[in-house]
């Protein structure tokens, strides 16, 4: 414990004497925190949202204009004998609009240039969950498109499946990106703990003549690239914080609207304590490589 007490203490006296160079690495560490910590709120908030989304599966039938009652009856029809329905709603032309202009009413105007209702009616279809597994509801989606009088069918599953398609790819790219910023960071704390440990050198050779402990020689140069780490981390942690409570305010209400009345939360204490501890190892393992060359 006096070792370490001993290293923490003479690593900030180092941090504040070489302050400008030390500023680089704190900078460094924390745009590389900040580009993981942006990816990881991202892909955990759609982690998070998917499974309300999977949930309240709908399967949308959109008709022609020219759609008559019996075609309708069909469709319907098909839809009720296939067991896929939890339940079903007609949405004629006229309910579309006003659904648009009840949802978007910062949008609401741009319906007014047409001569006509744009809008198609469509028959509304909560799927049950367990035929998404089975197979019976993307059987449904092929029947149905076939139909006389569907102009179009969307089914909320496929493009969920996307999504997470693509945030496997996200997740991907983001941890090969940061392990690549995390590297250059550590090179930049090395760097900037190597030049302190150069101005340090004859304190260091005196204490080697005199037996001092190797944990009293190495453990300052580290507990600088920790302490780098650290600050580095809380400077990123504030930023993506003041990042998400700008976008919440001036975005919130267009979020809330495209999330269906989900909301974005930020990064819960446990990724944040992990993203920490990252930064203070990134710029321990720089301050360590430094080191080496004091002994």
């Amino acid at each position: 414990m006096r070792a370490l007490g001993y290293a923490f203490q003479e690593g900030w006296k180092s941090v504040w004497r070489g302050r400008g160079s030390s500023a680089l690495a704190v900078v460094a560490i924390a745009l590389s925190i900040i580009v993981l910590g942006a990816l990881l709120l991202l892909t955990w908030n759609v982690e998070r949202l998917l499974p309300n989304w999977t949930s309240a599966t709908e399967l949308s039938v959109y008709l022609r204009d020219e759609t008559t009652s019996e075609q309708r009856g069909a469709i319907e029809a098909l839809i009720d004998e296939s067991g896929v329905a939890a339940g079903r709603e007609y949405v004629s032309k006229a309910d579309a609009l006003l659904r648009f202009r009840r949802e978007f009413e910062d949008l609401a105007s741009l319906t007014t240039g047409f001569d006509g209702n744009p809008f198609p009616a469509s028959v509304e279809v909560q799927v049950r969950p367990d035929t998404e597994n089975d197979g019976r509801a993307d059987g449904l989606v092929r029947q149905v498109a076939v139909l006389p009088g569907v102009a179009d069918v969307r089914y909320d599953r496929e493009w969920l499946a996307r999504i997470a398609t693509g945030l496997s790819a996200v997740r991907g790219a983001g941890l090969a990106l940061g392990t690549l910023m995390a590297l250059a960071a550590s090179l930049t704390v090395a760097s900037v703990v190597r030049l302190g440990l150069q101005g340090r050198r004859d304190e260091i050779e005196i204490m080697q003549l005199v037996g001092s402990p190797i944990a009293f020689i190495r453990g300052p140069f580290v507990a600088e690239g920790v302490l780098q780490g650290g600050v580095g981390a809380l400077i990123a942690m504030a930023c993506l914080w003041l990042g998400f409570t700008v976008a919440g305010t001036w975005w919130g209400v267009e979020l809330a609207t495209v999330l269906e009345g989900d909301s974005l939360q930020f990064l819960p204490v446990r990724f944040c304590a992990a993203l920490a501890a990252g930064g203070m190892v990134v710029g321990g393992v720089g301050g360590f490589a430094a080191a080496r060359h004091a002994a």
